[in-house]
Order: structure tokens, then sequence, then C-alpha cells
């Protein structure tokens, strides 16, 4: 297994307004995983398709437009600088 060092951010405690969007997608991933699922049970092809499905969901926070289609929309996605 490889470990990238990428930064981690936690929300501070009693500050829900930096966790929103962390709920809405605990709650998203919930339509696929009910709770109290035992996530050993979960296969790799269960998790790629509801990344799937999560990336090509439009969210209003992106004007309405998918994950996918938002990133591939920025020019840092292309390599060109700004």
């Amino acid at each position: 297994m490889r470990f990238y060092r990428a930064p981690v951010y936690f929300a501070h405690p009693h500050s829900p307004w930096e966790r929103g969007t962390n709920e809405n997608t605990n709650g998203l991933i919930r339509e696929y995983l009910p709770r109290g699922l035992d996530f050993r049970d979960v296969q790799n092809d269960d998790v790629l398709r509801i990344v799937e499905g999560l990336n090509k969901r439009p969210r209003k926070c992106l004007g309405f437009r998918a994950q996918r289609e938002a990133f591939f929309t920025l020019p840092v996605a292309f390599g060109l600088r700004i």
C-alpha cells in the first residue's frame, strides 16, 4: 500500500458549517450502503460503483454540474496555468 503526503484537515468541534459537504456526502453514500452494514462485506466493485455514481451526480455547489464535469472544465485539470 502506498501512502501519499496529502494534507488532512479536521473540522473543529461545534462548527457544523465546516462539515456541510461532508455530511451531505455521507447522506448520499447511505443511499448505497444502509446503516448497520458491515463494511467488511462491501466489495471493491461496490465501492467503485458508488464512486462512479457520486461523481456523475449533479451538485448545487458546482452549478448543477457533476464533479467530473466541473473538474475537467478547470484549466488546471489540463495542466494549463492561469
